[in-house]
């Protein structure tokens, strides 16, 4: 599991086990976003199987998967409120980390500036420039 810190609000990683959410709980960590759908690959853990080992750790676990069909308003929406309702620092997920923090950037825009939001998900290895025209409202 590699961790990748955007800023003091937001981690994002590839694909996490249900034994790492113990970890993930003694790095401080309050709540799970799981962005990826289940069974995308056959090694991958059920949500289900995620969100039991988060709920045994006192975490609090939201799913919204993005998949194929693309982003969608009320999964920056769902994005947003998950953020703003954690009461500590926010781990995120997906495949690679790259779904995670293209809905955290999108969830931002007009939250922060977008220059400061592509340079965040910078400093943590991916490429937001892309959505420069969308990270300003």
């Amino acid at each position: 599991m590699e961790l990748k810190r955007i800023n003091d609000t937001i981690t994002v990683s590839g694909q996490i086990l249900p034994e790492d959410v113990s970890a993930l709980k003694a790095a401080g960590f309050t709540t799970i976003i799981n962005n990826r759908p289940d069974g995308e690959s056959p090694d991958q853990p059920a949500s289900v199987e995620i969100e039991a080992a988060a709920k045994a750790a006192g975490l609090n676990y939201i799913a919204i998967p993005l998949g194929r069909e693309g982003v969608t308003p009320d999964m920056v929406e769902k994005t947003r409120a998950a953020l703003e309702g954690s009461d500590g620092p926010v781990f995120a997920f997906c495949r690679s980390g790259t779904r995670s923090t293209t809905l955290w950037a999108l969830s931002q825009a007009g939250e922060m500036d977008g220059a400061d939001i592509i340079a965040q998900a910078a400093g943590a290895g991916y490429d937001m420039s892309h959505l420069a025209g969308h990270l300003t409202k």
